[in-house]
This record gives C-alpha cells, sequence and structure tokens, in this order.
C-alpha cells in the first residue's frame, strides 16, 4: 500500500473506538455488575473483561501481556477476578454487552446490509493476523488469544471481534517495538508523556507510583531521551517515532491481505459509527493510547 505505515495507523484509529466501548458503555458495567463485579470503579470489569480470553491466569501473565500496567495494580485484580466469574462466562457476558451497547448506539442498523459488509472485511483482515508474523512477540499475547475465540454470528459482534483481535495483534507488535528500543513497561509510558501523547496524570492510571515514575524519568534523562522538565529530547521524539514506526510495520500484514479496495471500502463503512461512538461522549477525551496523538 502506498504510505503504508500511515493508513495502518489510520485503522488503529478507526477501529479503537468501535473496540473500546466494552469498557466504557453503561450496558457493559451492567453486564459486569449481572456477574458479581464492583462496579463502582472500572477496573475489574476491565480485567476481566481484556484478560478473559487468556484464560483463568495469574496476574503476572497480565503483567507481561498487558505491558504497562503495574504489578501492585494487577494484583489488586488478578486472579481474584475469576473467583467472581470463570473466564468463559465473562466471555459470553461481554458479547451480550457489546451487543446490547451496539444497538443502544446504532439501532437497527446492525441487522442492516453496511454492518454485515463491514464485518465480513474486518473478519478477513482479522483472520490475516492469526498467521502474519512468523515470530510472535509476545508469546501467547492477546492477539493470539483472541484470535483462538470462535466467531460469533451477529455481524455486529463480528465486527467487534475482529476489531478487537486487530488492537490485541497491534498491541503484541507494539510491546515488541518498545522492548526492541530498551524501554521497560514504566520507561515505555514516562517516553510516551514526554512526547505529549497524554499528561503524566493520565497516565497515573496504570499503577505507577511516583518515585517509580520519576525514577524511570532519571534513567531515560542518562540516556538522553527526556530533559529535566520531563518533555522529550531530539533523540526521543526520535525513538518514539522509530516505535511507532516499527508498530505500523508489525501490524500491517493484515491490511495488506485485505487489499486497498477492501480497506479504503472498510474506512468508508465505519467512518459513521466512528463518529456516533466519539460523539457519544462516553470514551475519555484523553487517553494513554495516544489516539489523535500519534
Amino acid at each position: 500500500m502506498t504510505g503504508e505505515p500511515t493508513r495502518v495507523r489510520q485503522m488503529w484509529h478507526l477501529l479503537e473506538p468501535l473496540h473500546a466501548v466494552l469498557y466504557y458503555a453503561p450496558e457493559a458495567f451492567e453486564e459486569a455488575a449481572a456477574l458479581g463485579y464492583d462496579t463502582e470503579g472500572r477496573w475489574s470489569s476491565y480485567f476481566a473483561w481484556r484478560a478473559a480470553p487468556l484464560g483463568p491466569v495469574e496476574a503476572e501473565e497480565v503483567v507481561r501481556t498487558f505491558h504497562s500496567y503495574a504489578p501492585e495494580m494487577v494484583g489488586c485484580y488478578v486472579p481474584a477476578v475469576w473467583a467472581t466469574a470463570a473466564p468463559e462466562d465473562v466471555l459470553a457476558a461481554r458479547l451480550r454487552a457489546v451487543d446490547r451497547s451496539y444497538r443502544a448506539l446504532f439501532g437497527d442498523r446492525v441487522e442492516g446490509p453496511e454492518f454485515t459488509e463491514a464485518a465480513a472485511l474486518a473478519r478477513r483482515a482479522a483472520e490475516a493476523a492469526r498467521t502474519s508474523r512468523a515470530v510472535q512477540p509476545v508469546p501467547d499475547g492477546l492477539g493470539p488469544a483472541n484470535s483462538g475465540l470462535p466467531w460469533p454470528d451477529a455481524p455486529h459482534l463480528v465486527l467487534w471481534q475482529a476489531a478487537t483481535v486487530l488492537r490485541e495483534h497491534r498491541g503484541d507488535g507494539h510491546i515488541a517495538a518498545l522492548t526492541g528500543a530498551g524501554l521497560d513497561p514504566v520507561e515505555s509510558l514516562v517516553s510516551f508523556a514526554a512526547v505529549g501523547a497524554a499528561s503524566t496524570e493520565v497516565f497515573a492510571s496504570r499503577g505507577w507510583g511516583a518515585e517509580v515514575w520519576g525514577a524511570a524519568l532519571r534513567r531515560l534523562q542518562d540516556r538522553g531521551l527526556t530533559a529535566a522538565d520531563g518533555t522529550a529530547t531530539g533523540a526521543g521524539r526520535e525513538l518514539r517515532a522509530k516505535v511507532e514506526l516499527r508498530t505500523d510495520e508489525e501490524a500491517a500484514a493484515p491490511w495488506r491481505a485485505l487489499g486497498e479496495p477492501g480497506r479504503e471500502r472498510l474506512v468508508e463503512l465505519l467512518e459513521g459509527p466512528w463518529l456516533e461512538v466519539i460523539g457519544s461522549g462516553m470514551l475519555p477525551a484523553e487517553n494513554t493510547l495516544g489516539i489523535g496523538k500519534v
């Protein structure tokens, strides 16, 4: 594809909000509460929803595959979430949550021809993600775990699951890129904040304390990647640009498999739903992924 990294990143920006309704939609919190999760905060259901494809894993597995969360924070929720509901029950509930959320957002259109066509295109790309890397950068990562799930029948649920496979496939590649750049989990966040991806207050949601954050900042300063005020130096910006480029390269194979006409058609089909999710106000205006900033 001409301008491939830009187009691959565009697909991430387009699909991410369609995936993320699971973590923010009121219907999803209702389904989580029905399972027995505390929904006063979002973290119990978040860790359950996202980790369920891995099975009843321990905290160490979630720390490894999620990458950016402090081990102490993960340990507050995992493996306790599996005592509330088994992974297979969580997986069934998350499809119910997406079904209800999408119907609330899009109405009867979820059963119409445009959602059916979009689901078929997104599934083709997602199925290509299953075999697109000779060496999986995160063994048994979230990409393969979601790829291994059975496909639902309803087109709008197929679309959501495909978006999930593709975003977790990209996430696995992003972890590989960060590791290849010599950035540990907290340094990954500090260096991302340094280029303005989000405020340090937003990144605090990942559970790293001020002392650990400060130590990581000093390590990056020693490498010439950040200045004393926490902003990135030229070298720091260059390193982060290389990380994002490698992430795009790792995520490109599914879109090559779909082909440019298919990719363009998927963009056309999803622009409206994307705008509706963004316009719903359910998603946070600022996020740790750097959507709209990178």
